[in-house]
């Protein structure tokens, strides 16, 4: 789109000014509601519908929280219409999945305005919460972001470090979004960017008055993704040759997955597995205690619970070209079997084939809704 703003940051820092631009867009009649990470009482950063500009001093959107994937909440916000339009702050992986989920029939993109922050990463649940009560809940989005733009993925002192999703991926940009707002390439305690990037977006995004910024800022930020994506790109080639490895075989995939406890943890945190029923929670799997007693002699030993890796197989096929590469799964594991790196690598490799990204455009339809006459002809040989 055109012109990128630009937002001044005061003294008080980037979550403050972000703080004041959603305030400006609250005061747009169109805009009902702001959706961003809040802090709550308990110390946690949570997603939250707010309206109320006061409340708006505990929100950060550069909080490194990341309790589950907002665009589930999203979806369900907007699938019925909404009144007016929601200023959604999210992740990148976030909008790409909602983007995903909207082409499911999950979510609407009519009365949303999808902003969203370049992703320096989050932390899981557990270090999250030692990292905030470190640097302090008001401050913990402003210290995590001065870090992250100088170490990218390293520790801290402490041995904290991001996801390991977030450590390869690939997309700190959402190209879906309607408006970017940029952390990467200048210094964010002095200024930060906000490119449109719909007409949505500029038409909203125009009527908060910020001042245009120049072409060197711009420039900057170009440069910056493109070294922070080059770094990534080489962790993600790596950890997709280490776990091709470690999966090779059904023998090896059964030893990788042999930690999984049936909680099905990952398919409740994952955005895109959707299905209102699962056919594991249904009495398909229900089996009679002489079924396990026969698999048991057969085998002169069964492992418990059963099922696991059929499990993870079937929710391989069911979604593996809608996976935005989140990490929520890991995220949910209780027993810390590396779901998202399975995950990710055969999703990259589903993607590819079919020429398919998920999350790139709304219109972009998924892979399995089109019929190509012509495709994969390698495999059918030209067959008429």
């Amino acid at each position: 789109m055109s012109t990128t703003m630009k937002i001044d940051v005061p003294g008080e820092g980037p979550t403050a000014a972000l703080r004041g631009v959603l305030a400006k867009l609250l005061d747009v009649p169109d805009v009902a509601a702001v959706f961003t990470l809040r802090h709550t009482p308990g110390g946690a950063a949570m997603p939250a519908l707010i309206t109320d500009p006061e409340l708006l001093a505990d929100a950060d959107p550069l909080a490194p929280a990341f309790p589950l994937n907002a665009a589930t909440i999203l979806a369900r916000l907007t699938r019925g219409g909404t009144e007016g339009t929601i200023a959604a702050v999210l992740r990148p992986c976030e909008i790409r999945a909602f983007v995903e989920l909207v082409k499911l029939n999950q979510g609407n993109l009519e009365n949303v305005l999808l902003l969203g922050v370049d992703c320096p990463g989050a932390f899981n649940n557990t270090d999250y919460r030692v990292y905030a009560a470190r640097h302090g809940t008001k401050e913990v989005g402003r210290a995590f972001t001065r870090r992250m733009l100088s170490t990218d993925a390293a520790p801290d002192d402490d041995g904290l470090e991001v996801t390991r999703a977030c450590q390869i991926c690939e997309h700190p940009v959402a190209a879906a979004a309607d408006g970017a707002i940029s952390l990467f390439g200048n210094d964010p305690e002095k200024v930060m960017l906000v490119a449109p990037q719909t007409a949505k977006g500029m038409g909203l995004l125009r009527r908060l008055d910020l001042p245009p910024a120049d072409e060197a800022l711009a420039a900057n930020r170009e440069a910056a993704l493109a070294s922070l994506i080059h770094k990534r790109v080489a962790r993600r080639d790596a950890l997709f040759a280490e776990t091709g490895a470690a999966v090779a075989g059904l023998e090896k995939l059964g030893a990788y997955l042999a930690g999984c406890v049936n909680c099905y943890n990952c398919r409740v945190a994952c955005p895109v597995c959707y299905c209102r029923e699962c056919v594991f929670v249904t009495d398909v799997f229900d089996h009679s205690p002489w079924e396990y007693l026969n698999w048991a002699r057969r085998k002169g030993a069964l492992k418990l619970p059963a099922d696991t890796l059929f499990y993870h197989m079937t929710r391989l096929a069911h979604m593996s070209l809608a996976c935005v590469g989140c990490g929520q799964c890991s995220n949910a594991c209780p027993s810390g079997v590396p779901v998202m790196e399975l995950f990710r690598t055969v999703a990259a490799g589903a993607q590819a084939a079919f020429g398919y990204e998920a999350g790139r455009s709304p219109e972009e339809a998924p892979p399995l809704s089109l019929f190509q006459e012509k495709e994969f002809a390698e495999v059918t040989a030209g067959a008429e």
